[in-house]
């Protein structure tokens, strides 16, 4: 969370949320349990956004620390285990859906689909910039849920390209990250592979537009045409990526059962 100058983690076996303060160098308990929460984000209005496997489901953390669903089925039947998130700067949110965290006998979908939720309208008060829920669309209100694709066989970590024209979604089976077109509405077209890479998890681009993907066994980053550039090796598989501190280069990596940070020389993308 920029404006407290802390960094939101999930532990997905113990159902907790942490926040590492750089400052200080600590640890606390952001929220538990946590429904074993995955992937964050943060929306536009710096709320928290948040896949739940257990509980199969996104949600909104909201500034007064309540939580509330933001999707939780597709067309009458519950979602799998939402994994991975990420908003776009029109306050819309993307999550992939595979289903890591539910037993076979318990899925209502057959397919592995990524998915969109539409923005939640605001206003501001007169004389405020606090941004304000419109009549009908406060907290209990459950904004519509949009599927984009569904022919992933283990759709995981999103991110979009620096201008947002573009979203690259990891497929962890087949072993490659996928891009698409964004289209003006916010759907999707234009399917490719991008790069090919092991087991990707959850990745992060920076400003000149090179990703950075967790893999098998190193964090390896790409450039905006898809050729590997360089990697960040560690003594244990890394989960997710995040760029922090006030110049964004310093990237955050969680793995199984470590926390690391690396220094650098390009600024990750800002939030929204």
């Amino acid at each position: 969370m920029p404006a407290r100058e802390e960094l939101i983690f999930s532990d997905i076996p113990a159902t907790r949320i942490y926040r590492y303060t750089p400052a200080t160098n600590s640890f606390s308990v952001f929220r538990e349990p946590s429904g074993q929460a995955n992937g964050n984000a943060l929306d536009p209005q710096g709320r928290l956004v948040t896949c739940e496997h257990e509980n199969r489901r996104t949600s909104r953390t909201e500034p007064d620390g309540a939580v509330v669903p933001l999707a939780t089925q597709y067309e009458g039947k519950r979602l799998n285990s939402p994994n991975d998130i990420v908003c776009r700067s029109d306050g819309s949110v993307y999550f992939s859906d595979p289903p890591y965290g539910v037993k076979a006998e318990l899925r209502e979908l057959d397919f592995q689909g990524v998915y969109r939720i539409e923005p939640t309208p605001y206003s501001s008060k007169e004389g405020s910039s606090v941004p304000v829920p419109l009549p009908g669309r406060g907290q209990g209100w459950v904004p519509p849920i949009q599927l984009l694709v569904r022919d992933f066989i283990k759709p995981n970590g999103l991110a979009f390209s620096p201008d947002e024209k573009i979203l690259y979604i990891a497929d962890t089976e087949l072993g490659h990250i996928r891009a698409f077109d964004v289209l003006p509405d916010g759907t999707v077209t234009n399917s490719r592979v991008f790069c090919k890479v092991e087991r990707p998890d959850g990745f992060r681009v920076d400003i000149e537009g090179n990703l950075y993907i967790s893999a098998m066994v190193s964090v390896e980053i790409f450039d905006r045409t898809g050729k590997k550039i360089g990697e960040i090796t560690l003594d244990q598989r890394p989960a997710n990526v995040a760029f922090g501190d006030p110049d964004r280069k310093t990237l955050y990596i969680c793995a199984r059962t470590g926390f690391y940070k690396v220094r650098v020389p390009i600024p990750g993308v800002a939030m929204p």
